[in-house]
């Protein structure tokens, strides 16, 4: 199959719309008018079965008939007759199909849907949509949307699962005076995804940040590669809707994609470096402010303000999006002492108090920027009867300036009436990076910051471990031709064995006998546990007796066990009583593998043991990771504290942890028919002393 370059989509050399009217109103007509009056200079196409003239321009009864080159078609007729119009766009060779209209795969109609990509594929072709507004590109002046006709151009590029917001979002960045370079609309996401337009933008010299809108992911493991080398590249923030339960309903029937669970998207999203915010406005601000400000050289910011109070906010702020404030206090004495009142404070934040005017202020930002100290800085600024007003604008447009070109840094927060209000709705007209809340500018900062130490960690590739995959495949096929969609007992502790994960020594018992023979080889304390492929989860069935300290013991457990599961099924199969080790103590984990519907193979690691579904401490990443993200993992969970020692405990092998995660990680990319391990509690011991893999469920492709 020949697929076309990327390109086509973003800088077609010819465009027609199949679909496209004479009657003003009509989104056939929207979109001729549209691309005409961007300015796109290559061909425009028209294509209506009556034929004459669409804006100025030849229309032609069919594709077949143009007699240029079309890289693009954009396709506008109703749902019936989409698939006609896919098969004449495969006579003309068309590369790229935009398909506007809906009915599809968000209504139910799957099949129509596959039919068109199938045929599309099959011809050489790619399909974008459907259920879409089009595509704008600024670096060909073509504005292949029903959405407003004038797009600002720039250096943000915006692609959205949702038509009627990315239509808005149009608008929106027209008022925030942001530039797009492109804007993609994805609906029903049949074809084209997030990952193939990242391959061209990654290479887009006219974009700098890359802003999207998701509702679902599909083919998680092509998007997290994709992501992992684009934030390497340009910075990625992204805005997820389908956080809850119902918004995730939502999304499924808006688009027909399947939004995963929320705590899987957030770590992953953070694992390959992307920015996630909180809603449009928050994207926005970001998008605006890192395409417009030099990233950092350094770590350390300085607060500037003439209002103490809004000093504290601003610090409160930075402790929450992770901005280290510079405190050396000689040195921030010898910075600002020569232009902070002598009643003010030259501690972080600078507080020039509220008698000083705009002179002190320019001052007392200029030297921050002067500073090779001082790497930022937040300059916060309070409406006072002292504080010549009319001033400000020239003094923040000139500061900025000034920044930019010494490649630092700079927000703003002015809070005031009037004047102060209509400075900033002036200033964000020239954006310069000012706000009217304390919080939004310094979330803008620390979002940059985010960004920049990422970029100080090291490309990380997955580290691969040596496993029998040969071994795990034979237990599961014998499984599989039992028909059961899951592994015993003693099956999972192959699949352990076979991964070189520590187990605790254990024994299948068929009468009364093995059992005190095994208990006896293993040495008291022993546990027993009924092995049933009809028993998922022993201890609800009475299936577990711990703590067996002698031969009386264990034959008591042997029968309580056998008659206790009896009563649970009657039916159930019993192939034996697991004779194990009783392990002693440690810190309890939960470690676990799977085949995430969203992004693929997945890790997780948190607080194990019976409270697991009640606390819920646990983090998630792709199973893709290394050594260093599976350290971040651990560090993600609340209860990490513990591993580390307390009340005069040792440190726990959090290295065994780590190499625990790699080697589930291993176990589900490479084993095809593993859908889920987990491995609840493994027993995490003092520094060298290693972990154990208490008890081990997996879960199986059922044939």
């Amino acid at each position: 199959m020949n697929t076309p370059d990327i390109k086509y989509l973003f800088e077609p050399r010819g465009v027609a719309v199949i679909g496209a009217s004479a009657t003003p109103g009509k989104i056939g007509y929207a979109i001729v008018d549209n691309i005409v009056s961007s300015g796109y200079k290559g061909g425009v196409y028209p294509i209506n079965p009556k034929g004459g003239e669409i804006l100025g321009r030849k229309a032609y009864s069919a594709v077949e008939e143009v007699p240029g080159e079309v890289d693009l078609a954009v396709i506008v007729v109703p749902a019936k007759f989409v698939f006609e119009a896919v098969e004449t766009c495969a006579k003309k060779n068309v590369k790229f199909l935009s398909i506007i209209t809906s009915g599809f795969s968000e209504t139910g109609n799957i099949e129509g849907e596959k039919k068109i990509v199938n045929f599309a594929r099959e011809h050489g072709m790619r399909v974008l949509g459907p259920n879409i507004f089009g595509t704008f590109s600024a670096k060909v002046s073509c504005n292949a949307t029903f959405g407003p006709k004038e797009i600002r151009h720039g250096n943000v590029a915006i692609m959205t699962q949702s038509g009627a917001l990315g239509i808005a979002m149009i608008g929106k960045t027209a008022v925030e005076n942001i530039g797009l370079s492109a804007i993609i609309s994805l609906g029903n996401k049949s074809d084209i995804n997030e990952s193939d337009l990242l391959e061209y933008l990654v290479g887009d010299e006219g974009t700098k940040v890359i802003m999207m809108y998701i509702e679902g992911v599909q083919d998680g493991e092509r998007f997290v590669s994709a992501l992992k080398k684009a934030t390497r590249l340009k910075p990625v923030i992204v805005i997820k809707s389908g956080r809850s339960k119902r918004g995730a309903m939502a999304a499924a029937s808006h688009t027909g994609s399947l939004a995963g669970a929320d705590e899987v998207f957030e770590d992953i999203m953070r694992q390959c470096g992307v920015l996630r915010a909180e809603s449009l406005q928050e994207a926005l601000n970001w998008s605006k402010f890192i395409a417009n400000t030099p990233l950092p050289i350094g770590e350390n910011a300085a607060i500037i303000t003439n209002g103490g109070g809004v000093g504290v906010m601003a610090t409160d702020a930075c402790e929450k999006y992770g901005i280290k404030m510079y405190d050396d206090t000689h040195e921030l004495k010898r910075i600002f002492s020569p232009v902070t009142p002598d009643f003010g404070s030259t501690k972080n934040p600078i507080d020039l108090t509220g008698g000083a005017t705009s002179a002190f202020y320019d001052s007392a930002i200029k030297a921050g920027l002067n500073s090779p100290n001082i790497h930022s800085v937040i300059a916060l600024y309070c409406e006072t009867a002292t504080f010549d007003v009319e001033n400000l604008p020239k003094v923040t447009k000139s500061n900025f300036k000034a920044f930019q070109a010494g490649k630092k840094p700079i927000v703003f927060s002015l809070l005031g009436g009037e004047k102060v209000e209509n400075c900033i709705v002036d200033m964000k007209n020239e954006n310069v990076p000012v706000f009217a809340d304390v919080y939004e500018a310094v979330a803008c900062l620390g979002t940059m910051y985010r960004y920049y130490n990422y970029l100080k960690t090291d490309v990380e590739h997955a580290e691969d471990v040596e496993i029998d995959v040969d071994a795990i495949n034979k237990v599961v096929a014998s499984a599989q031709a039992d028909h059961r969609s899951f592994l015993l007992a003693h099956e999972g502790q192959i699949v352990m064995k076979a991964a070189g994960i520590t187990l605790p020594q254990s024994k299948i018992a068929h009468h009364i006998e093995e059992a005190i023979k095994y208990a006896e080889e293993i040495g008291y304390p022993v546990v027993m546990k009924v092995v049933s492929r009809d028993i998922l989860h022993k201890s609800d069935a009475g299936g577990v007796a711990l703590d067996l300290v002698n031969k009386a013991e264990v034959i008591d457990a042997y029968q309580a066990i056998m008659h206790s599961c009896r009563q649970y099924d009657s039916k159930a199969r019993i192939d034996g009583i697991e004779v194990c080790e009783m392990v002693r103590k440690g810190t309890e984990l939960i470690v676990g593998a799977r085949l995430d519907k969203s992004f693929g193979p997945t890790v997780m690691c948190g607080l194990g043991g019976v409270y697991v579904e009640v606390m819920k401490d646990v983090s998630f990443r792709a199973a893709s990771l290394g050594r260093r993200e599976a350290h971040a993992m651990i560090k993600d969970i609340k209860s990490y504290p513990l591993l580390l020692g307390v009340r005069g405990e040792k440190r726990k092998d959090v290295e065994g942890v780590v190499d625990t995660i790699i080697k589930l990680a291993t176990i589900i990319r490479k084993c095809k028919n593993i859908t889920d391990i987990e491995v609840n509690p493994l027993l995490a011991y003092d520094v060298g002393e290693g972990v154990k893999a208490v008890d081990v469920r997996v879960l199986i492709t059922k044939k």
